[in-house]
């Protein structure tokens, strides 16, 4: 039988080699990934079955590089492998094309459960993570934050940068765009979230789970 096809990616090179040595005996690894924009590029061209991503991850984080990859092609699952253990983040991660939501600490028991669970279209979610507030956050009538409706992927994009403490110059560069562009998005996003200082912007990104360092 064909192994279904993997990708990993995580932002430590220890992780990606204990995710390895785990998962070789089943799966086929066609690539792994330290950053977000690696993984999509990766994505794009290797066609993996399943994605296993962190969320904390430079140049792009997991979630954002999630949704990218589900854009690309919706058939890839996506499994996120994250310290995280927080509701918040996992109905984010799942908003953006999850299918599982796996703790780091609780990998060797849950993993392959979860992307086993993943390829037969289910979901998973570590029963560290689900509590009655997740179960809240997961009720398609809940009211979404102002900055999920508020967001476009570019303006994410230059949010994620300005996390990593990035300037306007080297945020243009990445993105093929010009500082002033940069400057615009970041400018419109203090506007529409009713923020004064590009500190209390990052300040309410991580509060609402979007961006994490």
């Amino acid at each position: 039988m064909k192994k279904p096809r993997i990708i990993l990616a995580d932002d430590h090179r220890i992780v990606l080699e204990g995710l390895r040595s785990l998962l070789e005996t089943d799966y086929e690894l066609v690539g792994t990934a330290t950053n977000g924009r690696e993984l999509v590029d990766l994505a794009a061209t290797m066609h993996p079955d399943v994605v296993v991503v962190d969320i904390s991850m430079p140049l792009l984080n997991g979630i954002d590089a999630t949704r990218q990859v589900r854009e690309l092609n919706a058939g890839i699952k996506i499994v996120v492998l994250t310290m995280h253990p927080d509701a918040v983040y996992a109905t984010r991660a799942l908003e953006a094309g999850a299918s599982a939501y796996v703790l780091k600490h609780a990998a060797s028991d849950e993993l392959v459960t979860a992307i086993e669970a993943s390829l037969r279209g289910e979901m998973f979610i570590s029963p560290d993570v689900r509590n009655p507030a997740m179960d809240e956050l997961l009720d398609p009538h809940r009211r979404h934050s102002k900055l999920t409706l508020e967001l476009t992927p570019r303006q994410r994009e230059v949010l994620q940068l300005l996390v990593e403490g990035r300037s306007a110059k080297e945020i243009g560069a990445l993105l093929g765009i010009s500082p002033r562009t940069v400057e615009t998005h970041k400018y419109k996003m203090m506007d529409d979230l009713g923020v004064k200082t590009s500190a209390q912007l990052v300040q309410h990104a991580m509060k609402h789970g979007l961006i994490s360092t």
